[in-house]
């Protein structure tokens, strides 16, 4: 309970006059103070003014105060200016104050050494960087009214269980201190739950939790089961659901019938691309469905303008959509490259689009130049699509191997890599090694 402030010991008439000039006087400030009925209030109208304008200098309105008119019940001395002193120094700026106190006025009736301390211990015991404390204290200031056994340390405790990295819990209460307030059999637990039975790993998962903690805030029903039920609509299949979630997790929590719908219109009209194609699109860069037509624009009108007609153009997107989202300028360069140094017909280019998404300098121009010293020809694909390691072999082979896709994904099983025929039966059974789904990007 609020502290009260003891005067001179009264009389019961005297404290009930009193407390109707109390009354009398919040009232002429527009303070209702029905709620204070029970409440011990000041001895004198001057404690309770003192109180009044110590709120407005913090920048309190007397709306703000008839949102929760208990504060009015604090002492000074007693609550206001320790809870606030300890609050600045946790990092919460003087110019703060007001704003905190609107958003979680309960902390009022705190005690800083019984309840406030522990929870700032909690944190940094959680790995939360000391100068970040006043910064996940303002996103979510209720985490002061919380209990340390209870939602804090088992959400915690589940997020580990599943995979998550201890090390990562700090930076994730950094960047989304609100999971630390879900039930986990009610919230977190749900969610999990359903994503890994789209097929998606639980350690995928894990990894895309310390990175994205913020998805456990979509809600389960309301937005994450339509959203996977509007991408099936659309023609994803049910088997590339994981691996649209796995690179762009976001996408569970978007208005997403709505930018789809906005997308697939602009890739039929723009670029003739129909459903269907629209569909591989998604599946291979879902990032898509959030992508500013304008720059997709850019990067379309450029291809167009070198002379790629545009049902070509529609099938090199459809082949790699990261096409519609690289920079014009870089894209110049390479194409400028392309045709004054290895020039090479255009029908190279609509062949192999990922051309674009290679680096011109650290990867396109010095690989190129190796294989100009040699002497050897060779399709793009060849010489770009692999790793350093793999060039180095393909240079100093006798022969040219034949060509071989890329990384395949098929749901609940390995990444099959091209080569992969040499690993040995002992690797390729060690659960260490196993690789789910795709390398994810996160």
């Amino acid at each position: 309970m609020p502290s009260v402030t003891w005067g001179v010991v009264q009389g019961k008439k005297e404290k009930l006059v009193n407390r109707v000039k109390i009354c009398d006087y919040l009232k002429s400030l527009g303070i209702i103070p029905d709620e204070l009925e029970n409440l011990e209030l000041p001895s004198t109208i001057e404690v309770m003014e003192e109180r009044v304008m110590f709120l407005q200098k913090l920048g309190l309105t007397i709306d703000d105060i008839n949102e929760y008119p208990l504060m009015l019940g604090c002492s000074m001395r007693k609550n206001m200016i320790p809870v606030f002193s300890y609050l600045e120094k946790i990092g919460i700026a003087k110019s703060k104050l007001g704003e905190f106190v609107k958003k979680y006025p309960q902390v009022l009736h705190a005690s800083v050494v019984v309840e406030l301390m522990p929870v700032v211990k909690f944190l940094r015991g959680l790995d939360v960087e000391k100068e970040d404390i006043g910064y996940v204290l303002m996103k979510y200031p209720e985490l002061l009214g919380f209990k340390l056994e209870g939602t804090m340390s088992t959400s915690v405790a589940y997020l580990v269980s599943i995979g998550v990295s201890p090390r990562d819990i700090g930076p994730m209460v950094t960047q989304y201190p609100y999971f630390l307030g879900m039930r986990v059999g009610t919230m977190i637990k749900p969610l999990v739950d359903y994503l890994v039975s789209l097929g998606l790993p639980i350690k995928i998962l894990a990894r895309m939790l310390e990175k994205r903690v913020y998805i456990l805030g979509y809600d389960l029903e309301e937005t994450v089961k339509p959203n996977v039920d509007c991408l099936i609509s659309f023609g994803i299949r049910r088997e590339k659901l994981a691996s649209v979630i796995a690179q762009y997790p976001q996408i569970i929590g978007l208005p997403l019938k709505a930018k789809m719908s906005s997308q697939l219109y602009f890739f039929n009209l723009k670029l003739k691309i129909d459903p269907d194609e629209f569909a591989q699109v998604v599946e291979k860069m879902p990032q898509v469905v959030s992508l500013n037509q304008h720059v997709i624009m850019k990067s379309v009108e450029f291809l167009l303008g070198r002379g790629i007609p545009s049902g070509d153009l529609a099938k090199m997107v459809v082949q790699c959509p990261q096409l519609i989202a690289c920079r014009v300028e870089l894209m110049k360069n390479s194409f400028y490259f392309f045709k004054s140094e290895m020039g090479r017909p255009i029908k190279e280019l609509i062949e192999f689009p990922e051309y674009f998404t290679y680096s011109l300098e650290s990867r396109i121009k010095p690989r190129y130049q190796r294989l100009q010293s040699k002497g050897i020809r060779c399709s793009m694909n060849w010489f770009l699509n692999c790793s350093d390691q793999r060039f180095e072999e393909r240079l100093l082979g006798n022969y040219i191997e034949s060509e071989s896709s890329g990384p395949s994904f098929c749901i609940g099983g390995k990444l099959v890599l091209p080569g992969s025929e040499v690993v040995s039966d002992e690797e390729d059974e060690s659960d260490d090694e196993v690789l789910y789904k795709r390398t994810v990007s996160l």
